[in-house]
């Protein structure tokens, strides 16, 4: 008798919901961080006039910091969930769950 842990539809649905929205959140700072690059390419290498409040702050440090925490949450997004994912902890669980079974069994 082997115990497989079939997730639901409503949980596979839900995972599915998150997902899309974090590729959305992600396209949506990609995009944000396309304009940002090139409002900081013209003002430093074009000599484009763009001081007022916002596009003023673009520079190096800031560009550096955002560059960074779009690599995360490429990272995040892409890479982790293909190897910490859904499949990965279903794998685990049935893993763990025939240790259990196996214990058990010693013990009969």
């Amino acid at each position: 008798m082997e115990l497989v842990m079939e997730p639901s539809n409503e949980i596979l649905e839900q995972i599915v919901k998150e997902r899309v929205h974090k590729l959305k959140q992600f396209y949506t700072h990609l995009f944000i961080y396309a304009i940002g690059v090139a409002v900081y390419v013209a003002k430093t290498y074009f000599g484009v006039p763009l001081n007022f409040w916002p596009i003023r702050f673009i520079n190096e440090f800031v560009m550096g910091l955002w560059t960074f925490f779009l690599v995360m949450q490429a990272m995040q997004l892409f890479i982790t969930q293909k190897v910490l994912g859904h499949q990965w902890e279903q794998k685990r669980i049935q893993k763990i769950m025939e240790k259990e079974k196996n214990k058990q069994q010693k013990w009969e």
